[in-house]
């Protein structure tokens, strides 16, 4: 039996009882979070032209789009897909060698579910699959220091969660695994360097095309299911070999993956939250800083830092000011926060935030990184022009999974995402309807969710 077979045998296996009560939880808690970063994303430059490419090209309406309208269920895959991933406000997981975002998956498989008159349970456990199979393949196969995007293992996972929620059989899933896994896979030269609209659009383009795969395979379609062992395979070009035993895995990593409190990469969560209590705790101003100084694990150096992945001082874009620590952290420190609009085009080039960013040092800590991915470790100095030097050490933040995000504060960054877009009473059906997802269909579920860009506030 192929690694492909033994994955698509997981995938036909998993059922909802399999879930834990916390695991359902938490699922629960991302959908309502992915929803909303989809609906306060739907003014996004990149978003609106991937509406416009899906309105133009159109399809057989049968999956709905969120802020209105229907499409096929691929090109809903990708529209609702850039919505959920645009802020980049998303949920993360990170593995020693990988960080990807598993809620980029829910696109793909709302459109699925949709498709096939799926009931929220059988969304739910899909979801949980393709959660279970991402972040596995993150911790067993990470390939960020061989040069592939996360997207790469994405594929994986979108293929395993369409497949469910289409309610595939084993012969179909191991052939969308296997079409899914040889076809798309992306380079890391997406997130380095400088940094474009790709960054938030290569995931969704995952999902179009994982989906469209599920569905050549549902027909028959064949792919190579020697995908990962095979002559040239995934093992051989790609990933190294690893061991992954699919009979052995359950459904509970979505209970490791973690939730934004701001609107930056999960690597500067902790270092945003210690900037912003320092300057709670001290009331200093921006034009007191003599300098920052910020020791973090290297991972986060080598993404937002200046390591590896490029210069981050150079900012003049949202895709390169979120994924810029020394932006992030001035910006949090001249606004009180680090939200949508301190990616605001006017808001990135001002004087001030690009003159503070230049006095924030960024450092790779050996025994910060040594803690890491347990602990999201950081140790704050800033020096002040009067000579008083504060100092803040993290090893976590609202939202990490050693302190997760309250059902509470998940629905109020709902509402202050989706504020803009929607009235107080379709937020609070948006809310009830996700928070009663067992009882309901994915149909019922996006009904509201097609209104969200005509109801505004």
């Amino acid at each position: 039996m192929t690694q492909a077979d033994m994955l698509a045998d997981f995938v036909v296996a998993a059922s909802y009882e399999e879930l834990s009560v916390e695991a359902r939880l938490q699922l629960k808690l991302r959908v309502l979070d992915s929803l909303g970063c989809a609906i306060g994303a739907q003014n996004g430059p990149p978003v609106r032209m991937i509406r416009e490419h899906v309105t133009e090209f159109g399809g057989t309406p049968l999956s709905t789009l969120i802020g209105g309208g229907k499409t096929s269920p691929a090109q809903a895959a990708l529209y609702n897909s850039a919505l959920v991933r645009y802020l980049d406000f998303n949920d993360s997981y990170m593995a020693p060698g990988e960080t990807c975002h598993p809620s980029d998956n829910l696109g793909a498989v709302l459109s699925a579910a949709e498709y096939r008159g799926a009931g929220g349970k059988d969304l739910l456990t899909a979801l949980a699959v393709a959660y279970q199979v991402q972040c596995r393949l993150s911790d067993e196969a990470p390939l960020r220091s061989r040069g592939f995007d996360h997207t790469t293992q994405g594929n994986f996972a979108l293929a395993a969660g369409v497949s469910k929620a289409l309610g595939l059989n084993g012969e179909q899933t191991a052939n969308a695994i296997a079409i899914s896994g040889t076809a798309f896979n992306a380079l890391r030269v997406t997130r380095t360097g400088v940094l474009s609209h790709w960054k938030g659009l290569a995931y969704p383009n995952a999902a179009f095309c994982c989906t469209n795969a599920a569905f050549l395979a549902m027909r028959g379609v064949t792919g190579p299911r020697e995908v990962f062992e095979g002559n040239k395979g995934f093992f051989e070009t790609v990933s190294g070999e690893f061991l992954l035993d699919w009979s052995k895995e359950d459904l509970e990593s979505v209970t490791r993956t973690i939730l934004k409190k701001y609107n930056a990469e999960i690597h500067s969560q902790s270092a945003i939250e210690g900037i912003l209590e320092l300057k709670d705790e001290h009331g200093f101003s921006s034009d007191e800083v003599d300098s920052v100084e910020i020791d973090i694990f290297q991972a986060a150096y080598d993404i937002i830092g200046g390591g590896v992945e490029g210069d981050k001082t150079r900012v003049r874009t949202k895709e390169e000011a979120d994924h810029s620590l020394q932006y992030m952290v001035a910006v949090a420190i001249l606004d009180g926060k680090v939200m949508p609009e301190e990616y605001a085009p006017d808001r990135i080039v001002k004087d001030d935030v690009q003159r503070l960013l230049k006095k924030v040092i960024v450092r790779p800590d050996d025994k910060l990184t040594r803690l890491f991915p347990e602990r999201h470790a950081c140790n704050l100095t800033v020096r002040l022009k009067d000579g008083r030097v504060l100092t803040k050490e993290k090893t976590g933040y609202e939202g990490f999974f050693t302190s997760p995000m309250e059902q509470a504060a998940v629905e109020e960054k709902f509402k202050r995402l989706t504020a803009p877009f929607i009235d107080r009473g379709l937020q609070a059906d948006i809310i009830g309807r996700v928070e009663n997802i067992e009882d309901i269909t994915t149909a019922e579920l996006m009904e509201p969710l097609s209104l969200a860009g005509a109801a505004l506030k």
